[in-house]
């Protein structure tokens, strides 16, 4: 059987209305050197809201509130692999930025910069369907 995996990413927002966004390293396993928003793979057994709380803690460092799921994408993998993945909006909340080993950079944008960068379809998809209402 061909795996079946449920990955999330999050748009955090700040105050100002800024993005974040975290560069992959050019080591990364996929999208070396493509800009991404924080988020992974969901556990087994995993509450969702909890993996990507976990996830935006080991990646980048932080606290965000109001966390609320805003779109799904699904493809088939060029390894023939499913993904479901799931896209968040949150506002951040509290402490610096500290990027794990995954990520060498990190920028606040807005989403009119969105084509400034270098990002997956995926990413570009969630980043346009983005809204703070």
């Amino acid at each position: 059987m061909s795996k079946i995996g449920v990955s999330q990413k999050a748009i955090i927002y700040n105050k100002e209305g800024g993005i974040l966004i975290l560069h992959r390293t050019s080591e990364a396993p996929s999208c070396p050197n493509y800009w991404d928003l924080p988020g992974g793979e969901l556990d087994f057994g995993e509450d969702a809201t909890s993996g990507i709380i976990r996830e935006i803690q080991e990646e980048a460092g932080i606290i965000c509130r109001n966390i609320k799921p805003f779109d799904v994408e699904s493809h088939i993998d060029e390894s023939e692999e499913f993904w479901v993945t799931i896209a968040y909006k949150c506002q951040y909340e509290a402490e610096d930025v500290k990027l794990s080993f995954e990520h060498d950079e990190f920028k606040w944008i807005s989403k009119d910069n969105l084509s400034n960068y270098k990002f997956s379809n995926k990413i570009k998809r969630f980043v346009q369907n983005y809204d703070t209402e």
